[in-house]
């Protein structure tokens, strides 16, 4: 139940013929507190009910807990959800062992394109895809829920 992760700001484009998977997502919020998020995620015809802890200090660490619901409880979550919607196209890249999933979001948040790699221990690949950018690990703006109460096109760029 932890999760380890790094994001990076995705350069270019060229992660679309790599990827083997590519799906759409809706999240909205039932709670953004810095120290516990609480998602309803919307893949296809599934749906997901996600509580995540606050972040160590590196960024990289947190307990994450998620669970599959019916497609019924997620309809009636909706209606609970703070405003502020996230979509996007995930895409899933195979790379060394691992499985970078790069959000490219959409509507308010377009224009940001978003790769996270999860990892166990202290594995980390040696070295990334020429299309991964700034890390952006540990700051606040990109999580998800600080994007859908503060969306990418609001920001000063």
């Amino acid at each position: 139940m932890t999760e380890k992760e790094r994001k990076f700001l995705v350069t270019n484009d060229s992660y679309k013929a790599l990827s083997d998977r590519y799906y759409c997502v809706m999240q909205g919020y039932l709670c953004t507190d810095p120290e516990r998020t609480v998602r309803l995620r919307q893949k296809g015809e599934e749906a997901f009910l996600t509580i995540k802890g606050a972040p160590d200090d590196s960024g990289t660490t947190r307990v994450e807990w998620e669970t599959k619901i019916d497609s019924w409880e997620a309809e009636t979550l909706w209606t609970l959800c703070l405003p502020g919607r996230i979509s996007k196209i995930r895409y899933e890249v195979a790379w060394q062992e691992y499985i970078i999933e790069v959000d490219e979001f959409l509507d308010q948040n377009s224009g940001l394109i978003v790769a996270e790699i999860e990892f166990e221990g202290e594995s980390f690949p040696d070295e990334l895809p020429e299309w991964i950018g700034e890390e952006v690990t540990g700051d606040s703006r990109y999580y998800n829920s600080a994007l859908s109460q503060n969306p990418f096109s609001s920001w000063d760029k």
